[in-house]
């Protein structure tokens, strides 16, 4: 029996953000569950390599890839963020950075971004 299918969310810890997230993800890439990977303000801890916390998402995110078999890993950046209180311009020079760094790791996933907007709606970035 299998387990199900996973993709991964790499996002903030602001529970506003995790139900629009995981619909989205859930419809895009069809699978059955969304392994979450929650920090405050994630897409500046991965541009700006603030340890020990993006270890600790390496680590979370090599579970999710190589025991859960997600081969999707999404990096949620979001409006209203008190984790990282920057405008959407620095979000998205972030999380574009974040996207690099995660693909730098070389786990066998697709790695992208999205933007949840004032209204909690979810757009690729």
């Amino acid at each position: 029996m299998s387990h199900g299918t996973f993709a991964t969310q790499i996002n903030c810890m602001d529970g506003r953000t995790q139900e629009p997230a995981l619909k989205w993800i859930k419809e895009k890439f069809g699978v059955d569950y969304v392994d979450n990977i929650t920090e405050p303000g994630p897409d500046k801890i991965l541009a700006q390599g603030i340890q020990p916390n993006l270890d600790s998402i390496k680590a979370r995110a090599m579970i999710s890839v190589y025991k859960h078999g997600s081969r999707n890993i999404v990096i949620v950046a979001h409006h209203d963020c008190a984790g990282n209180p920057v405008c959407k311009k620095e979000h998205a020079d972030m999380v574009h950075k974040a996207v690099e760094v995660v693909r730098s790791w070389g786990l066998p996933a697709s790695v992208q971004s999205v933007w949840i907007d004032r209204n909690w709606h979810v757009k690729e970035i």
